[in-house]
């Protein structure tokens, strides 16, 4: 009898739920939104999200509700966030022609807790960032970073590639993204130190992309834990670095944390280490997946396609003397 009362208690609560968060839910400003929906509360449409991510298939959740909704966009909620999802060449020419007119760069709020910046939200400094690092990637000062972009390829083909039948490409490329991100923002070029960083980063990576529940064991808490570590050994790093510029024992130009350190924005002021700290952490973090995944498709289109890899390997110039040929591997392209 007790079991039964308390269920009906539940059910009634859980009824009141549901209906005072759809009465608050309903569209009430009178605009047409998108085809979709938005799943579940707080969790929205996540769950359905990661699965197909886990099971190796992230584009199923897109072309499931293209069919199911539209082609051109649908909404939906992830991450907690509400979202309209564009889609195909249509979609991305109206964001990309659109920004800062119609659209402008946002971040979940979830995203403030990994990246805790110091000043403002992490959109305001991906701003910041826009305006501060042109001068940096210009060509005239990226020649001076080919030499130390070919030794780092050197070493790690010697390491990773060379005296091997098979190779597992995607964990291999990412190991030497993040090396060459690690010698051209902070000069971290010892594969010891380098391997410092690497699960905290990747604990990170994985957290950035999950529920936003800060629990104990959870992804997103990982994460978290993992920001705190990398910036303290970023402070570290960049207290350091300010000693080493006062004695000239480094250099000005030798890699983007002393650009940031002696560069001034449109007002004079110079950033704060803890701000430094959390720009090269984006940075980091920013270029951990992405390039290496670049690197493994350019891997295995070549490797699918001799044809097309002959003519690159007959054309390699002096400055490409790594390009190995592909009939001494078997691949593995593990994601």
């Amino acid at each position: 009898m007790d079991f039964f009362l308390i269920s009906l208690v539940f059910l009634f609560a859980l009824g009141i739920f549901l209906s005072l968060f759809f009465l608050f839910s309903v569209n009430k400003s009178g605009e047409t939104l998108p085809p979709g929906r938005t799943g579940l509360p707080v969790i929205g449409e996540s769950i359905e999200f990661l699965a197909t991510g886990w099971k190796g298939h992230p584009e199923k959740f897109i072309f499931d509700r293209m069919t199911k909704y539209s082609s051109n966009v649908f909404r939906t909620s992830l991450l907690g966030e509400k979202a309209a999802v564009f889609c195909g060449a249509s979609g991305n020419k109206f964001l990309f022609s659109n920004e800062n007119k119609l659209v402008e760069a946002w971040w979940p709020a979830s995203v403030d807790k990994i990246f805790p910046s110091s000043n403002g939200s992490s959109k305001e400094e991906a701003i910041k960032m826009r305006k501060m690092l042109p001068n940096f990637f210009k060509p005239e000062a990226l020649k001076q970073y080919v030499g130390v972009m070919d030794h780092i390829t050197q070493r790690h083909f010697a390491s990773g590639w060379e005296n091997n039948n098979e190779v597992v490409v995607f964990p291999l490329t990412k190991r030497y993204t993040f090396w060459l991100a690690c010698r051209l923002f902070v000069s971290i070029e010892d594969p010891n130190h380098v391997d410092k960083f690497a699960d905290p980063f990747d604990s990170l990576a994985s957290g950035l992309i999950s529920l936003p529940i800060d629990l104990p064991g959870t992804p997103f808490n990982r994460a978290i834990k993992a920001s705190n570590f990398i910036r303290k050994e970023l402070h570290d790093i960049i207290k350091q670095r300010k000693i080493d510029l006062a004695e000239g024992k480094a250099s000005p130009t030798q890699d983007i944390l002393s650009y940031m350190l002696l560069t001034s924005d449109e007002d004079g002021k110079f950033m704060a280490e803890l701000d430094i700290a959390d720009k090269i952490l984006g940075l980091l973090i920013g270029g951990h997946d992405t390039a290496s995944s670049a690197c493994t498709f350019i891997v295995k289109y070549l490797a699918e396609l001799p044809e097309i890899y002959e003519g690159v390997y007959k054309g390699k110039s002096s400055t490409l003397p790594y390009l190995y040929p592909f009939n001494q591997f078997s691949f593995i392209y593990a994601y």
